[in-house]
């Protein structure tokens, strides 16, 4: 099986990933997924308190994969070596701890699966660059072909999606005052053309469904369907 949830930002709000908050885990084992879509946040300093979480997901019965969100330290992220697992890229982090590399398609339990990191930090005049923003949180144009090209391979038609933010028509229902910015633009092009059954996102701290194939995650853990 393959689940999926918001932000955990790091140990904030990794408790929901709890037996008492997520009972189905029980019955899962290795080959079942958790993914996290964007604002992870355990790959952030190498602190003592930081390994302490990734241990403990590591321990959990399922594996974990996640997207990058806006609030990543991508200096740290992008150092660790990518490597080839469902028929794509990505970063361990620590044991069954994934990172999903933006801009593929993957095949996950027999799932085809477009991802796509990345997110435009509205608070961002506040905040240090390299210490708490990072210019990588939004995709380069290299990136953006790099997704164009994978959806050109499996013919514009997958499974499901899984990206941080919103397409801009999506993002409007959300929150009407989040800027518009090129990645949701793109994603508001792949929404227009792309043959789906669902789209997962986090980035906006709600639990709510768009329509019938949209999901903003936040506290909700749900299975994929």
């Amino acid at each position: 099986m393959i689940f999926v949830t918001g932000d955990t930002h790091a140990n904030l709000d990794i408790g929901k990933l709890s037996t008492r908050r997520f009972p189905e885990q029980k019955e899962l084992t290795k080959e079942d997924f958790l993914i996290v879509c964007g604002d992870f946040g355990l790959v952030w300093d190498g602190s003592a308190r930081e390994i302490y979480w990734q241990d403990w997901l590591s321990d959990k019965n399922f594996t974990t994969l996640w997207i990058d969100g806006n609030h990543e330290n991508f200096d740290i992220l992008y150092e660790l070596p990518l490597t080839e697992k469902f028929d794509g890229k990505v970063r361990e982090i620590a044991p069954d701890i994934y990172h999903l590399d933006r801009g593929q398609v993957l095949t996950i339990d027999d799932q085809k699966i477009f991802v796509m990191g990345g997110a435009r930090s509205h608070d961002r005049e506040n905040r240090i660059e390299h210490i708490s923003w990072w210019e990588q949180e939004m995709p380069t144009s290299a990136e953006m072909e790099r997704a164009i090209e994978a959806l050109d391979k499996c013919g514009w038609e997958v499974d499901y999606v899984i990206t941080h933010c919103a397409p801009k028509s999506v993002q409007k229902m959300v929150c009407s005052w989040y800027e518009n910015d090129s990645l949701v633009s793109f994603l508001e092009r792949v929404r227009t053309d792309l043959k789906f059954k669902r789209w997962y996102f986090g980035h906006y701290h709600i639990d709510r469904t768009f329509g019938e194939q949209f999901e903003a995650l936040y506290n909700r853990i749900i299975p994929m369907e």
